[in-house]
């Protein structure tokens, strides 16, 4: 079975195809914000992305972080170990949690604060982005609102609001 490559291709696609990032290197020359730790896995830099940015991130026992947004790019959390709790909005009014094996969804521009709901166990996700490089803007000016209101999860499969 051919693809339309000939073995003249196997030179390049040597090291112009898959690549894989061992756990232990990876980047932590990427912004940060204050109370995470971000790693970058995959971007222009370190493989030549030109569409997606791909890393990790730690918060610390009962820790949150600065609030911030990601500018015009769309962001993907998935929980490996811990309890995520977020909270968005302007003032920070909504919140929702997560935990190992869910995904969160960040769209553009929206302030938001991840928290390690767990006050005995470091929170550890890995991050996705709509773009090559790791866009954080951090908000400094944010009045949080004391009770922030919790959101479920509703949409044409789940009617009835998801805990």
């Amino acid at each position: 079975m051919t693809h339309g490559h000939s073995h003249e291709d196997a030179p390049r696609w040597k090291h112009d195809g898959v690549r894989v990032i061992s756990g232990d290197r990876l980047d932590a020359n990427t912004t940060q914000t204050s109370g995470m730790f971000r790693q970058a896995a995959i971007n222009h830099a370190r493989v030549g992305a030109q569409k997606i940015w791909a890393g990790t991130v730690a918060i610390e026992p009962n820790a949150k972080t600065g609030v911030h947004h990601h500018g015009a790019l769309e962001s993907v959390i998935f929980v490996v170990r811990g309890k995520a709790r977020m909270r968005w909005g302007e003032r920070l009014e909504f919140t929702a949690e997560a935990g190992p094996g869910d995904f969160i969804y960040v769209p553009p521009y929206v302030p938001h604060q991840e928290i390690n709901a767990d006050p005995d166990n470091l929170l550890e996700c890995v991050l996705v982005r709509s773009d090559n490089e790791a866009v954080v803007v951090n908000i400094a000016d944010v009045d949080p609102i004391e009770k922030a209101e919790t959101v479920y999860w509703v949409d044409p499969i789940h009617k009835h609001p998801y805990p």
